[in-house]
């Protein structure tokens, strides 16, 4: 691959030094997380415990709480029926379904501390049992409330890319490499600065080694996001792709890693957001489609949904 008037900086490598691609698997995945496997660690290492409940999908979130409120409860309830249903002044459970029914529910309102009185402890062991449970259940919660604040609370930048890096038309009979961005929420992102880093495997005596290089934008930076923004680098005689082919890119593993950094004015912090493309996200001759138009009022209406629509030119 022909790499024109490039010095090659250390620097511009993202932390991954000169390790080369191997079956096309990214440095940085699509959702900007870095495709770095980790092992040798210990089953019982806590080390990422917070970090993977803030990340998390609100799916397995939910599912994680209300497991560990279920499990809880189970094994509370398990621990009353093996004391001794007696022990529960009015349980009133005849079968043992009921009688594991009744334990249950009663272990439920003490872990929250609601204790509707119909069912009291009684005697030290089942009133210790119930004091254990009712601190665990006051400390559980804690921790889980504090989750959810964190998830709510964490700053983020909800940007939203296309599908696609486009090789399109660029002003007049020029070409330029291409991809679109918006923000998700109806918040405010000031102070945009958006980086695209190439990279390519290259051979130095018969070693594949990761070659880095930032690509020259059109504009890398924004006062206001208010609409869509699409980056552009242009491919002329500056640019190490003017010479480009995809079956190059192909042949090299080539990415291109975007970094996005913006100041939020909801959080008064500066936000982050990350994603890559490969050769295959790649098309040629094609330029993107407009996301906004005008309602009658004049006002303009920016269609998320457009956001990789794209048509070919010839």
């Amino acid at each position: 691959m022909a790499i024109h008037n490039q010095q090659i900086n250390p620097e511009n490598d993202l932390g991954f030094g000169p390790q080369p691609v191997m079956k096309n698997q990214p440095l940085i995945n699509k959702d900007g997380s870095v495709n770095v496997k980790r092992k040798g660690l210990s089953r019982f290492n806590t080390a990422d415990n917070y970090h993977t409940l803030i990340k998390m999908s609100w799916g397995k979130f939910w599912l994680v709480v209300l497991s560990g409120y279920l499990i809880a409860n189970i094994v509370f309830a398990s621990i009353y029926v093996l004391i001794g249903m007696d022990s529960l002044d009015g349980a009133s459970g005849n079968s043992c379904g009921s009688r594991f029914l009744d334990a249950f529910f009663f272990s439920a309102q003490t872990i929250s501390t609601v204790g509707y009185g119909h069912i009291s402890p009684r005697g030290v062991v089942a009133n210790s049992v119930a004091a254990f449970e009712s601190m665990i259940g006051l400390l559980a919660f804690a921790l889980a409330t504090g989750l959810l604040y964190g998830r709510f609370s964490k700053p983020s930048a909800k940007i939203v890319y296309s599908e696609n890096l486009l090789v399109a038309p660029y002003k007049e009979n020029g070409r330029g490499l291409m991809f679109r961005l918006a923000n998700i929420r109806k918040n405010v992102l000031i102070d945009l600065d958006v980086e695209v880093i190439f990279s390519y495997n290259e051979f130095v005596d018969g070693k594949p080694v990761r070659r880095f290089f930032p690509l020259e934008l059109e504009r890398k930076y924004v006062s206001l996001l208010t609409l869509n923004w699409t980056v552009v680098h242009p491919l002329d005689d500056k640019s190490p792709l003017i010479d480009i082919l995809f079956e190059d890119l192909e042949t090299y593993q080539a990415t291109f890693a975007i970094l996005l950094k913006a100041f939020d004015d909801t959080f008064s912090q500066t936000v982050h957001s990350r994603t890559s493309y490969t050769a295959q996200d790649m098309v040629w001759n094609a330029k993107f489609v407009p996301m906004f138009e005008r309602d009658e009022e004049g006002r303009i209406e920016l269609d998320m949904s457009k956001i990789s629509e794209f048509e070919m030119v010839h």
